[in-house]
Protein backbone atom coordinates (compact mmCIF):
# COMPACT_ATOMS: atom_id res chain seq x y z
CA UNK A 1 0.00 0.00 0.00
CA UNK A 2 2.63 2.35 0.69
CA UNK A 3 4.56 2.21 -2.78
CA UNK A 4 0.92 3.03 -4.32
CA UNK A 5 0.44 6.13 -1.85
CA UNK A 6 4.25 7.15 -2.73
CA UNK A 7 3.41 6.99 -6.67
CA UNK A 8 0.40 9.05 -6.33
CA UNK A 9 2.40 11.71 -4.15
CA UNK A 10 5.27 11.99 -6.45
CA UNK A 11 2.96 12.74 -9.48
CA UNK A 12 1.09 15.29 -7.13
CA UNK A 13 4.03 17.59 -7.25
CA UNK A 14 2.81 18.59 -10.06
CA UNK A 15 0.35 20.80 -8.58
CA UNK A 16 3.18 22.70 -7.26
CA UNK A 17 4.51 23.60 -10.80
CA UNK A 18 1.21 23.96 -12.86
CA UNK A 19 -0.64 26.86 -13.69
CA UNK A 20 -3.53 24.83 -15.66
CA UNK A 21 -6.74 25.03 -14.43
CA UNK A 22 -9.88 23.53 -15.57
CA UNK A 23 -12.78 24.63 -14.08
CA UNK A 24 -10.39 26.38 -11.14
CA UNK A 25 -9.11 24.29 -8.33
CA UNK A 26 -12.30 26.10 -6.56
CA UNK A 27 -14.70 24.48 -9.02
CA UNK A 28 -13.37 21.19 -8.87
CA UNK A 29 -13.15 21.14 -5.11
CA UNK A 30 -16.46 21.94 -4.58
CA UNK A 31 -17.98 19.40 -6.85
CA UNK A 32 -16.63 16.57 -4.98
CA UNK A 33 -17.09 18.04 -1.62
CA UNK A 34 -20.64 18.31 -3.05
CA UNK A 35 -20.50 14.43 -3.96
CA UNK A 36 -18.97 13.13 -1.00
CA UNK A 37 -21.63 14.37 0.85
CA UNK A 38 -24.04 12.96 -0.72
CA UNK A 39 -22.37 9.14 -0.94
CA UNK A 40 -24.20 5.98 0.35
CA UNK A 41 -22.23 3.72 2.68
CA UNK A 42 -21.12 1.30 0.27
CA UNK A 43 -20.03 4.44 -2.11
CA UNK A 44 -18.37 5.97 1.08
CA UNK A 45 -16.42 3.12 2.04
CA UNK A 46 -15.11 2.65 -1.78
CA UNK A 47 -13.81 6.05 -1.73
CA UNK A 48 -12.35 6.05 1.82
CA UNK A 49 -10.20 3.20 0.77
CA UNK A 50 -9.41 4.46 -2.36
CA UNK A 51 -8.17 8.58 -1.66
CA UNK A 52 -4.45 8.74 -0.88
CA UNK A 53 -3.11 9.10 2.39
CA UNK A 54 -2.46 12.65 2.05
CA UNK A 55 -6.11 13.45 0.97
CA UNK A 56 -7.17 12.97 4.64
CA UNK A 57 -10.57 11.73 3.47
CA UNK A 58 -11.10 14.47 1.32
CA UNK A 59 -12.22 13.79 -2.15
CA UNK A 60 -12.33 17.81 -2.93
CA UNK A 61 -8.36 18.36 -1.80
CA UNK A 62 -7.25 15.79 -4.79
CA UNK A 63 -10.01 16.56 -7.43
CA UNK A 64 -7.96 18.80 -9.52
CA UNK A 65 -5.19 15.96 -10.19
CA UNK A 66 -6.05 15.23 -12.95
CA UNK A 67 -4.87 18.55 -14.17
CA UNK A 68 -1.89 18.33 -12.45
CA UNK A 69 -0.71 15.22 -14.10
CA UNK A 70 -1.17 16.55 -17.90
CA UNK A 71 2.91 17.10 -18.35
CA UNK A 72 3.18 13.17 -17.04
CA UNK A 73 0.44 11.85 -18.62
CA UNK A 74 0.90 13.74 -21.79
CA UNK A 75 -2.09 11.09 -23.54
CA UNK A 76 -4.37 12.71 -20.60
CA UNK A 77 -4.75 16.27 -21.84
CA UNK A 78 -7.48 15.46 -24.76
CA UNK A 79 -9.69 13.68 -22.46
CA UNK A 80 -10.63 17.18 -20.75
CA UNK A 81 -12.81 18.18 -23.38
CA UNK A 82 -14.97 17.84 -26.21
CA UNK A 83 -14.61 20.05 -29.79
CA UNK A 84 -18.05 20.42 -31.47
CA UNK A 85 -18.03 21.63 -35.06
CA UNK A 86 -18.54 25.60 -34.87
CA UNK A 87 -21.97 25.93 -36.73
CA UNK A 88 -23.26 23.72 -34.43
CA UNK A 89 -24.81 23.66 -30.95
CA UNK A 90 -25.51 19.89 -30.23
CA UNK A 91 -23.27 16.71 -29.18
CA UNK A 92 -23.23 13.25 -31.35
CA UNK A 93 -20.83 11.03 -29.05
CA UNK A 94 -19.94 8.93 -33.15
CA UNK A 95 -18.80 12.76 -34.12
CA UNK A 96 -17.71 14.71 -31.90
CA UNK A 97 -15.76 12.42 -29.12
CA UNK A 98 -12.35 12.47 -30.93
CA UNK A 99 -9.02 14.25 -30.48
CA UNK A 100 -7.28 16.13 -32.62
CA UNK A 101 -5.58 13.54 -34.67
CA UNK A 102 -9.28 11.77 -34.83
CA UNK A 103 -8.48 8.78 -32.09
CA UNK A 104 -12.59 8.01 -31.29
CA UNK A 105 -13.12 8.04 -27.43
CA UNK A 106 -10.59 10.75 -26.81
CA UNK A 107 -12.75 12.98 -24.78
CA UNK A 108 -14.57 14.21 -21.71
CA UNK A 109 -17.16 11.72 -22.25
CA UNK A 110 -15.04 8.61 -23.60
CA UNK A 111 -12.92 9.52 -20.31
CA UNK A 112 -16.04 9.42 -17.87
CA UNK A 113 -17.05 5.81 -19.77
CA UNK A 114 -14.03 4.54 -19.72
CA UNK A 115 -12.81 5.60 -16.06
CA UNK A 116 -16.57 4.34 -14.89
CA UNK A 117 -15.41 0.78 -16.10
CA UNK A 118 -12.10 0.93 -14.48
CA UNK A 119 -13.84 1.30 -11.21
CA UNK A 120 -16.57 -1.12 -11.71
CA UNK A 121 -13.68 -3.99 -13.07
CA UNK A 122 -11.76 -2.77 -9.86
CA UNK A 123 -14.67 -3.54 -7.38
CA UNK A 124 -15.35 -7.02 -8.83
CA UNK A 125 -11.76 -7.57 -8.77
CA UNK A 126 -11.89 -7.30 -4.61
CA UNK A 127 -8.74 -4.82 -4.23
CA UNK A 128 -5.87 -8.51 -5.07
CA UNK A 129 -3.23 -6.77 -5.68
CA UNK A 130 -1.39 -2.92 -5.69
CA UNK A 131 -1.75 -2.35 -8.96
CA UNK A 132 -5.76 -2.95 -9.03
CA UNK A 133 -5.74 -0.75 -5.71
CA UNK A 134 -3.82 2.16 -7.49
CA UNK A 135 -4.91 1.31 -11.16
CA UNK A 136 -8.91 2.03 -9.06
CA UNK A 137 -7.36 5.09 -7.25
CA UNK A 138 -5.98 7.19 -10.33
CA UNK A 139 -9.80 6.59 -12.01
CA UNK A 140 -11.44 7.44 -8.95
CA UNK A 141 -9.40 10.70 -9.27
CA UNK A 142 -9.62 10.98 -13.27
CA UNK A 143 -13.94 10.43 -12.78
CA UNK A 144 -14.28 12.68 -10.18
CA UNK A 145 -12.21 15.35 -12.16
CA UNK A 146 -13.76 14.88 -15.56
CA UNK A 147 -17.39 14.41 -14.43
CA UNK A 148 -16.85 18.55 -13.34
CA UNK A 149 -14.44 19.17 -16.23
CA UNK A 150 -17.95 17.72 -18.94
CA UNK A 151 -20.46 20.22 -16.96
CA UNK A 152 -18.20 23.29 -18.04
CA UNK A 153 -19.73 24.66 -20.67
CA UNK A 154 -16.86 25.44 -22.17
CA UNK A 155 -15.16 22.61 -22.31
CA UNK A 156 -17.89 20.90 -24.99
CA UNK A 157 -17.49 24.01 -27.32
CA UNK A 158 -15.97 24.93 -30.48
CA UNK A 159 -12.85 24.13 -31.75
CA UNK A 160 -12.21 27.33 -33.38
CA UNK A 161 -11.70 29.25 -30.79
CA UNK A 162 -10.42 26.37 -28.01
CA UNK A 163 -13.37 26.57 -26.07
CA UNK A 164 -12.96 30.33 -25.24
CA UNK A 165 -9.20 30.27 -25.08
CA UNK A 166 -8.23 32.74 -27.80
CA UNK A 167 -11.69 35.03 -27.34
CA UNK A 168 -9.72 37.44 -25.51
CA UNK A 169 -11.79 39.58 -22.79
CA UNK A 170 -11.65 42.15 -20.02
CA UNK A 171 -13.42 40.56 -16.89
CA UNK A 172 -14.25 43.90 -15.58
CA UNK A 173 -10.64 45.80 -15.87
CA UNK A 174 -8.82 42.55 -15.85
CA UNK A 175 -7.65 41.29 -19.16
CA UNK A 176 -8.24 37.37 -19.61
CA UNK A 177 -10.22 35.26 -21.87
CA UNK A 178 -13.57 34.02 -21.97
CA UNK A 179 -12.32 30.08 -20.88
CA UNK A 180 -10.60 31.26 -17.83
CA UNK A 181 -13.90 33.57 -17.08
CA UNK A 182 -15.87 30.39 -17.09
CA UNK A 183 -13.55 28.13 -15.33
CA UNK A 184 -12.26 30.58 -12.72
CA UNK A 185 -13.79 34.78 -12.48
CA UNK A 186 -17.10 34.03 -12.35
CA UNK A 187 -16.92 31.81 -9.52
CA UNK A 188 -13.97 33.49 -8.08
CA UNK A 189 -16.20 36.97 -8.03
CA UNK A 190 -18.83 35.23 -6.52
CA UNK A 191 -16.99 33.80 -3.82
CA UNK A 192 -15.78 37.57 -3.28
CA UNK A 193 -18.83 39.48 -3.42
CA UNK A 194 -21.19 37.39 -1.65
CA UNK A 195 -19.49 34.97 0.38
CA UNK A 196 -16.26 36.74 1.81
CA UNK A 197 -13.93 34.49 -0.15
CA UNK A 198 -14.86 31.68 1.39
CA UNK A 199 -15.47 28.84 -0.41
CA UNK A 200 -16.50 26.19 2.15
CA UNK A 201 -19.85 29.39 2.52
CA UNK A 202 -20.29 29.08 -1.56
CA UNK A 203 -20.34 24.94 -1.48
CA UNK A 204 -23.02 24.82 1.91
CA UNK A 205 -25.25 27.80 -0.41
CA UNK A 206 -25.48 25.20 -3.67
CA UNK A 207 -25.94 22.63 -1.13
CA UNK A 208 -28.87 24.18 0.24
CA UNK A 209 -30.33 24.62 -3.03
CA UNK A 210 -29.73 21.02 -4.11
CA UNK A 211 -31.93 20.20 -1.52
CA UNK A 212 -34.74 23.05 -1.48
CA UNK A 213 -34.56 24.87 -5.19
CA UNK A 214 -33.53 22.43 -7.04
CA UNK A 215 -34.82 19.20 -4.98
CA UNK A 216 -37.42 18.35 -7.57
CA UNK A 217 -34.97 18.60 -10.65
CA UNK A 218 -32.25 16.09 -8.53
CA UNK A 219 -34.06 12.73 -9.65
CA UNK A 220 -34.09 13.66 -13.21
CA UNK A 221 -30.02 14.96 -12.71
CA UNK A 222 -29.49 11.45 -11.13
CA UNK A 223 -31.26 9.32 -13.85
CA UNK A 224 -29.55 7.46 -16.83
CA UNK A 225 -31.24 5.43 -19.55
CA UNK A 226 -31.24 1.59 -19.33
CA UNK A 227 -29.67 1.61 -15.52
CA UNK A 228 -26.19 2.70 -16.87
CA UNK A 229 -23.99 3.92 -13.92
CA UNK A 230 -23.45 7.03 -15.91
CA UNK A 231 -24.51 9.34 -18.75
CA UNK A 232 -22.25 12.26 -20.25
CA UNK A 233 -24.01 12.07 -23.74
CA UNK A 234 -26.59 13.66 -21.69
CA UNK A 235 -24.18 15.74 -20.23
CA UNK A 236 -22.15 17.00 -22.95
CA UNK A 237 -25.58 17.59 -24.95
CA UNK A 238 -26.34 19.85 -21.68
CA UNK A 239 -22.76 22.13 -21.94
CA UNK A 240 -22.37 22.84 -25.60
CA UNK A 241 -25.96 23.80 -25.50
CA UNK A 242 -25.13 26.38 -22.40
CA UNK A 243 -22.23 27.35 -23.82
CA UNK A 244 -24.28 28.98 -26.63
CA UNK A 245 -26.99 30.44 -25.01
CA UNK A 246 -25.04 31.78 -22.27
CA UNK A 247 -20.88 31.47 -22.75
CA UNK A 248 -20.32 32.96 -25.95
CA UNK A 249 -23.54 35.32 -26.54
CA UNK A 250 -22.37 38.78 -25.66
CA UNK A 251 -18.69 37.96 -25.15
CA UNK A 252 -16.92 38.55 -28.28
CA UNK A 253 -13.23 38.94 -29.24
CA UNK A 254 -12.38 42.39 -27.11
CA UNK A 255 -15.70 42.50 -24.85
CA UNK A 256 -15.66 43.83 -21.60
CA UNK A 257 -17.42 41.39 -19.04
CA UNK A 258 -19.04 43.51 -16.29
CA UNK A 259 -22.42 43.12 -14.01
CA UNK A 260 -24.45 42.40 -16.45
CA UNK A 261 -22.35 39.24 -17.82
CA UNK A 262 -21.74 38.08 -14.29
CA UNK A 263 -25.32 38.30 -12.55
CA UNK A 264 -26.87 36.35 -15.70
CA UNK A 265 -24.53 33.56 -15.90
CA UNK A 266 -23.95 32.98 -12.27
CA UNK A 267 -26.73 30.90 -12.04
CA UNK A 268 -25.56 28.79 -14.78
CA UNK A 269 -22.00 28.14 -12.91
CA UNK A 270 -23.99 27.20 -10.02
CA UNK A 271 -26.23 24.77 -11.26
CA UNK A 272 -23.34 22.86 -13.48
CA UNK A 273 -21.55 22.28 -10.34
CA UNK A 274 -24.23 21.46 -8.39
CA UNK A 275 -25.65 19.13 -11.31
CA UNK A 276 -21.64 17.27 -11.36
CA UNK A 277 -21.89 16.93 -7.48
CA UNK A 278 -24.77 15.38 -7.92
CA UNK A 279 -24.36 12.93 -11.00
CA UNK A 280 -20.79 12.12 -9.80
CA UNK A 281 -22.35 10.90 -6.60
CA UNK A 282 -25.29 9.15 -8.31
CA UNK A 283 -22.60 7.86 -10.32
CA UNK A 284 -20.21 6.45 -7.31
CA UNK A 285 -23.38 5.39 -5.96
CA UNK A 286 -24.17 2.97 -8.29
CA UNK A 287 -21.03 1.55 -9.04
CA UNK A 288 -20.83 0.72 -5.45
CA UNK A 289 -24.31 -0.27 -3.73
Amino acid sequence: MTSVKLSLGFLLLALFFSDVHCWGTDGHTAVCRIAQSRLNEGANEAVMRLLPDYAEGDLGSVCSWADHVKFHYQWSSSLHYINVPDSLCTFQYNRDCKDEDGVKDNCVAGAINNYTTQLLAHKNNNLLTLSNQYNGTEALLFLSHFMGDIHQPLHVSHASDKGGNTIDVHWYTRKTNLHHVWDDSIMETEEQSFYHSNLGDLIHAIQQNITKEWADQVPEWENCAHDEPTCPNIYASESIEAACSWAYKDADEGSTLEDDYFISRLPIVNLRLAQAGVRLAATLNRLFF
